[in-house]
């Protein structure tokens, strides 16, 4: 799962930087998924360190009895530009200081390489296969770590256009195993309606909206 909406006034990117929680929407979007999963058969609760993943995790794992199993390796990716203001239009890219963090977009040069993604990532899923065998699991994370794991099982390659991630705010990325195998991935969005329109998937970026980055 992906967290919900964060609050980020600033419009920063705001990566792995302490500090950030989620809005009074955000938390609506959380609890829209826990009462969507409060019927499933799920027995581990894992999340990201990170504050925003931590609460959005914590009504799905109160719904089920369940602690919250903390895992580094679901984190958001780390990028060069956290804490600074990265949107469509803010004229980012033209600046000098910031052209040699874009210089190679298939590793990318900006952060975490995609394939140290994939590592981690795999390696939270497969504890959370092991912890859950037999049951389901559910691991909050942030948007590119879950859209690189997901392409990698689906054999497509790492790098992207990052406004073709599906992968919206409280969506759902469904990976089942049949013994130790992925045999499957599903894609769902049960807080959909609760998701600004210019953060659904497909949406045009607008100008100035920079609190899309950072999740």
């Amino acid at each position: 799962m992906r967290h919900g909406e964060v609050e980020n006034p600033d419009g920063v990117l705001y990566g792995r930087l302490p500090g950030y929680h989620l809005s009074e929407l955000g938390r609506r979007m959380a609890d829209r998924v826990a009462e969507h999963l409060a019927p499933r058969d799920i027995v581990h609760v894992g999340a990201s360190p990170l504050e925003r993943a931590q609460e959005t995790a914590e009504p799905i794992a109160k719904a089920h009895g369940l602690d919250i199993a903390t895992d580094r390796r679901l984190i958001e990716a780390e990028n060069v530009f956290q804490g600074k203001t990265f949107g469509i239009g803010d004229g980012a890219l033209r600046r000098p200081a910031n052209w040699k963090h874009v210089v190679n977009p298939f590793k990318p040069s900006w952060g975490e390489s995609y394939v140290d993604q994939v590592v981690r990532m795999m390696g939270a899923l497969e504890a959370a296969k092991d912890a859950a065998r037999g049951h389901e699991a559910v691991l909050v994370s942030h948007q590119l770590p879950i859209w690189i794991v997901r392409s990698y099982v689906e054999k497509r390659r790492l790098w992207h256009d990052p406004r073709r991630r599906q992968c919206t705010l409280a969506s759902l990325t469904t990976f089942t195993y049949r013994g130790d195998r992925i045999v499957s991935v599903g894609y769902s969005e049960p807080a959909l309606d609760l998701v600004p329109a210019h953060l659904r998937v497909g949406a045009k970026p607008a100008k100035g909206a920079g609190k899309a980055y950072g999740a």
